[in-house]
């Protein structure tokens, strides 16, 4: 595909929309996961969490080709995800058989790190899929959910100080998006009687 040809801008804009629809559910992930610490804190795990996240990203983007041919990788990600979406909000409702939210830096950012190297997948398919093998466009992909992430996280963060009922919603929210993981995983499609 050559550079700045309609073939690469219409790729790069697929990239673009795909990046846009799916980081909402990992702003919401980072923003439940820093919710515990000091807000001086909060920005830090913020950047480091998605610095990470986006390193694993690119890690996982250039492996895609492989990534398809895994069977059950959504659905193990998509139980994964379960289980860390009911650990961020399970110290909030008073149940003491599991941890709340992770209160010090390192663990928002470890959890920021797996969470959404786990939610990526989605994010890692798509984009492989939009890029047509092109390495830039995989970049520049990579390049344009960072602020999109950032942003989101931040401003989520800020809604749920204000309103806190919003992190049982950001939690509904990683839940369905691991069902759909796992709903989506083609060695499951026959089960769930989808073949």
């Amino acid at each position: 595909m050559e550079f700045f040809s309609p073939a690469w801008w219409s790729a790069l804009l697929a990239i673009i929309l795909i990046d846009l629809v799916l980081a909402g559910d990992n702003a919401i992930l980072i923003a439940l996961a820093a919710r515990a610490l000091p807000p001086a804190l909060q920005k830090r795990a913020i950047a480091w969490g998605t610095v990470g996240a986006i390193a694993i990203r690119s890690l996982m983007t250039l492996g895609a080709v492989w990534l398809l041919k895994v069977p059950g990788l959504l659905a193990v990600g998509g139980a994964a995800l379960l289980w860390i979406a009911w650990g961020l909000v399970a110290g909030d409702g008073g149940d003491e058989t599991h941890a709340p939210p992770p209160a010090t830096l390192a663990g928002a950012m470890k959890t920021i790190i797996v969470a959404d190297a786990l939610m990526g997948i989605d994010n890692v398919l798509g984009v492989a899929g939009a890029a047509h093998g092109s390495f830039s466009l995989v970049l520049i992909g990579l390049l344009v959910s960072v602020p999109i992430v950032v942003f989101g996280s931040t401003t989520v963060l800020r809604l749920m100080d204000r309103w806190p009922w919003l992190g049982k919603a950001g939690a509904a929210v990683l839940a369905f998006t691991a069902l759909k993981m796992i709903w989506d995983d083609p060695l499951l499609q026959g089960w769930l009687g989808r073949a």
